[in-house]
């Protein structure tokens, strides 16, 4: 008679789009969680095989409107592997440079989620800002903020404009410029240490277990990256480190995505240090329209932001795919992971430990 079921719906400012969670709880704290990913922006993967090849990119961006950046690389590495077409050098440089800004920009995001849903209105002020100032890059580049389209198979759409490099530096230098004051304002603050310290702990094992990927299994002390595993793109052109944590906590994740933030800042000007001055930025191809790929199987793999995300595709030898399947970081974090680590834990903290697992609904109900 003590233990009530309370419905945590997506109007809640910890709640990430169309997500709910039902709970369990005994006074306030929860015995049981099962979440619930709700039903908006679903069914790409059955709606790309009515698609042609080249119309399925506006497409699988949506799947992570926080980041389309990466399922724009992971969709062109699929039909790449499958018509074997290469990518040439600069445009792999590109393509690294491009992901890596849009991996700071969803961290920023996503620090201004959590930041903001903790009370922290002055960092997630920054955040937010800081962010604007990247799609500001993107905007310069494609035309556009959010979905991008940018790559393609055979590598990128087009080149950089003209000083677009030294635009690229001075923006990350005043992010970075502003690092001190994050860690002052945010990171170092007892208030935010004593919120997410022990709170929605999992271990190394569990992680494994339950298929943890990014910085969620990173925050349990385990260097597990695909630019590391399986280089692509130039990941493997330029030296650069896996940060990890050790708590396997909401605070332990939250700093294993500061440190990943400046290990890409750090690592972008060492790519276009070293990136080609000259040459192709694509391959080459058959009308896209009317693009027929050879029959066969293909499965791809990266790191978005949240961790590692494949694709498994598959070609008849038409104009469209005959069927495709992502494996999706938030499917793991949004489902398994987030429902063992509510257990036990203050109805308080159920946004707290839901945006320090990077959740993105639309990953989980495609």
């Amino acid at each position: 008679m003590r233990e009530l079921e309370l419905y945590f719906g997506p109007q809640h400012l910890g709640m990430v789009g169309n997500f709910s969670i039902t709970l369990k709880v005994e006074g306030d704290r929860i015995i049981n969680a099962t979440a619930n990913p709700g039903y908006l922006h679903r069914g790409f993967e059955k709606l790309m095989e009515y698609r042609t090849w080249m119309q399925n990119f506006p497409l699988v961006c949506r799947i992570n409107v926080v980041e389309p950046d990466h399922m724009e690389l992971i969709y062109s590495m699929g039909v790449e592997k499958l018509a074997n077409i290469e990518v040439p050098e600069r445009g792999k440089f590109i393509r690294s440079i491009y992901c890596e800004l849009a991996r700071v920009g969803s961290h920023l995001f996503g620090l201004w989620a959590y930041s903001n849903m903790l009370g922290f209105d002055t960092a997630a002020n920054w955040a937010m800002y800081h962010r604007d100032l990247v799609l500001d890059l993107f905007e310069e580049l494609t035309g556009a903020r959010v979905y991008h389209i940018y790559i393609r198979p055979g590598g990128v759409r087009r080149d950089f404009p003209e000083g677009f490099e030294d635009k690229i530096v001075k923006t990350l230098h005043s992010i970075g410029g502003k690092v001190p004051d994050y860690n002052a304002t945010f990171f170092e603050n007892r208030l935010f240490e004593k919120r997410a310290k022990n709170v929605g702990k999992i271990t190394r094992e569990q992680a494994i277990k339950m298929g943890a990927v990014g910085h969620a299994i990173r925050a349990t002390g385990m260097k597990y990256d695909i630019r590391k595993i399986e280089p692509y793109a130039a990941y493997d052109k330029v030296e650069w480190d896996v940060p990890t944590r050790e708590g396997g906590d909401a605070y332990s994740r939250l700093l294993a995505i500061r440190d990943e933030m400046i290990e890409s800042v750090h690592m972008i000007f060492k790519l276009i240090d070293k990136m080609p001055k000259k040459g192709d930025v694509f391959t080459k191809t058959p009308n896209p329209f009317k693009w027929r790929i050879p029959a066969g199987e293909a499965y791809v793999r990266c790191e978005s932001s949240r961790g590692e995300l494949g694709l498994y595709i598959v070609s008849d030898g038409g104009d469209k795919p005959y069927r495709v399947h992502f494996r999706t970081p938030s499917y793991s974090h949004g489902l398994t992971i987030l429902e063992k680590a509510l257990e036990g834990e203050s109805i308080a903290d159920v946004g707290n430990i839901m945006i320090s697992l990077y959740v993105v609904a639309p990953e989980i109900d495609r």
